[in-house]
């Protein structure tokens, strides 16, 4: 299935079926600021391992991020005491970057003994956003992104269907997508580290 949203006014009963694929643990198909991304409801155990196995990832501890749909939202996941981060954090997101964090107990159970640190997204994507605010907790997600991949089969949405509908069990069409990952920056350290220079220039 897929589903046609416009970034400008995201048809509210469109978003509220894409929330109800994700609270069913179905696995969904999405833009971001940078490239189509998949992912599920935090909760949905089955379908992050299920996605770990396509991705190539340790089902039983994947290096998969969350999406995130504000600040606040952020806080209840992780652990900010530094003033100096969170104003990182501001200044940039949302944004194309992966921000990667110490995570508190709230992460879900799955990875809690295994994850002490987490990527987080606020990408600025308002179609992404509004999904995360309507499902109300954060997305697993990965990027849709393979080294060897056809451009057009990880930005024009029609193709990224025809390629994982049998995997996916919603895409969503927010028109053409980005081919340039997020920059991943890893503030666990007593400075941040830019571990992969993307799409976005950080701003100090």
């Amino acid at each position: 299935m897929i589903i046609k949203l416009y970034p400008e006014n995201p048809n509210p009963d469109h978003i509220r079926k894409v929330t109800w694929v994700l609270e069913e643990g179905g696995i969904v198909i999405y833009p971001t600021d940078t490239i189509y991304a998949m992912g599920c409801d935090i909760k949905a155990n089955k379908s992050i391992e299920k996605i770990a196995r396509f991705k190539g990832l340790n089902p039983g501890n994947p290096d998969m991020s969350m999406i995130f749909s504000s600040m606040s939202q952020l806080s209840e996941y992780t652990i900010i005491h530094d003033n100096n981060l969170f104003k990182l954090l501001k200044r940039n997101l949302p944004g194309p970057f992966t921000f990667i964090v110490h995570a508190n107990n709230q992460i879900p159970a799955m990875f809690r003994h295994r994850k002490k640190t987490l990527g987080i997204r606020i990408p600025d994507n308002n179609i992404t956003l509004e999904i995360v605010r309507d499902l109300g907790r954060p997305l697993m997600t990965t990027s849709i992104h393979d080294n060897d991949e056809i451009t057009e089969y990880i930005t024009d949405p029609e193709l990224i269907h025809e390629k994982y509908y049998d995997f996916a069990d919603l895409v969503v069409d927010g028109g053409i997508g980005g081919d340039e990952p997020s920059t991943v920056v890893d503030c666990t350290g007593p400075e941040p580290v830019v571990l992969r220079q993307g799409k976005g220039v950080l701003e100090f």
